[in-house]
């Protein structure tokens, strides 16, 4: 199948302290570039979710985002510090034995101990874990985008590809009665201007310049290269950077076919053929 470079996937992980989200965006690039925003706790998981991302994506500039939410977003009631209010009751004993006439801590005072009362941290191994998993559940969502994303530019790719050999078909039987007439044309036009000449002088003229102005190799190079954006189409693949190239082929032959022309009606399907396939190539940029 053709896949797209454009895609988008999102997820999330509560835990009994905070909520994890993680985000995969996918926009087309010439080559593949995974940026990545990990807030502290996650620094240490981004070589491995580099090497999963490069693993099933070959173009494309992705960028992968994880926030950690803790507090009133994953609990709405306070949570007493445990860890702390033993630190706490320790230090009290001690300063207790150094001077026995000191006061003993109310509950208020232990209440308004910095960091008693709050979230809880999230562990950062359980966190570590939950980003590789998670990021492994946004690629498979992300590569799915992306197939999808690619079978409707397909469509839009074979749509125009049609109206491509359309345009061909409708040129092709009047190359022969243009060249013919502009021969004729030609030649008068010699015999005028070359009075004295030989006939086999003008003769030579006009068939030189009648080859130079016939465009049937062009019409055949354009039907190759449409046959071959088919082919590659159909095998599916990383298949961006070929189509690009033909897409340069094709117009580099409607070009030709546009300066070659003596025909008006060549010259506006040239035209024509110029904006379908400018068409294609935008489509093509956002091919992996």
């Amino acid at each position: 199948m053709i896949h797209s470079m454009t895609g988008y996937a999102a997820g999330s992980r509560e835990f009994s302290c905070g909520v994890l989200n993680l985000e995969l965006r996918s926009v087309n690039h010439r080559y593949l570039d995974i940026q990545f925003r990990l807030p502290d706790e996650l620094r240490g998981v981004e070589p491995q979710l580099r090497e999963a991302i490069a693993a099933r994506f070959g173009r494309g500039k992705l960028d992968c985002r994880a926030t950690v939410t803790t507090g009133s977003a994953a609990a709405q009631a306070p949570r007493l510090n445990e860890t702390l209010l033993r630190e706490v009751i320790a230090l009290a004993a001690q300063v207790r034995a150094a001077l026995p006439g000191a006061g003993d801590l109310g509950v208020a005072d232990v209440l308004r101990w910095p960091g008693m009362l709050g979230a809880e941290a999230v562990p950062v191994e359980e966190l570590k874990k939950a980003c590789r998993e998670l990021l492994g559940t946004a690629i498979e969502e992300l590569a799915a985008t992306r197939r999808r994303e690619g079978a409707r530019l397909r469509e839009l790719m074979l749509e125009r590809l049609a109206a491509v050999e359309a345009r061909i078909a409708l040129v092709a039987p009047i190359i022969p009665q243009s060249v013919a007439a502009f021969r004729e044309k030609l030649a008068a036009r010699l015999k005028e201007s070359l009075s004295g000449t030989d006939d086999e002088r003008i003769r030579q003229e006009v068939t030189l310049f009648a080859t130079k102005i016939d465009v049937d190799e062009e019409l055949s190079r354009l039907s190759t290269h449409v046959a071959e954006v088919r082919r590659v189409l159909a095998e599916g693949g990383a298949a961006g950077k070929r189509l690009d190239f033909l897409m340069q082929e094709m117009n580099r032959e409607a070009n030709t076919l546009g300066s070659k022309s003596a025909d008006l009606a060549v010259s506006q399907s040239a035209i024509e053929l110029k904006v379908l396939i400018e068409q294609m190539r935008e489509q093509v940029q956002n091919i992996e």
